[in-house]
């Protein structure tokens, strides 16, 4: 028997934003092909003091406390940011003529494990993802989120790639 196909009047889409001109691109094509009833902008953060922290340690030298400079979230520059980028988030979805609710998330490790773990709780009917289609060495290098997000969050994905440009990306 076929699983029961949900009815679109109570889909929720989860839009995985990060400002960029593929998660944009993901966002107009997953609104121009699905027509979910809620749409979820969920943008993960990481606070500046780890940021710095792991710079400083990849390159072998000691470590210095940064969490003290920052008392709260609110007064982190990267907390801030991801906020703004939120609010683009919500702009978007209503020029797209959807109405939208903003979710912040901090991560601690790895950006595509705060979206999976947020997916999970939130339970969407669908994650909506851009790629950067990194290829070659590139991708050795650089993690994928949209693939992490393939394999690691059980549920449905719509992965929307880059535009092909001319450029060689190898």
């Amino acid at each position: 028997m076929p699983a029961p196909t949900p009815d679109p009047n109570e889909q929720t889409m989860l839009i995985a934003f990060d400002g960029s001109a593929e998660s944009r691109r993901a966002f107009a094509y997953a609104a121009a092909l699905l027509r979910p009833a809620q749409v979820q902008i969920l943008t993960a953060w990481e606070p500046l003091h780890r940021q710095a922290a792991r710079a400083a340690g990849g390159a072998g030298m000691m470590q210095h406390d940064f969490s003290a400079a920052v008392d709260t979230a609110e007064g982190d520059p990267a907390y801030t940011r991801a906020l703004e980028i939120s609010q683009e988030g919500v702009a978007l979805a209503e020029s797209l003529g959807f109405h939208a609710h903003a979710l912040l998330v901090e991560c601690s490790t790895a950006i595509w494990s705060a979206l999976v773990d947020a997916a999970q709780e939130l339970k969407p009917d669908v994650v909506v993802t851009g790629t950067k289609g990194y290829r070659g060495i590139k991708s050795f290098f650089k993690s994928s989120t949209a693939e992490n997000l393939l394999h690691n969050v059980g549920m449905p994905i719509f992965i929307v790639p880059p535009l092909d440009d001319d450029e060689d990306t190898d």
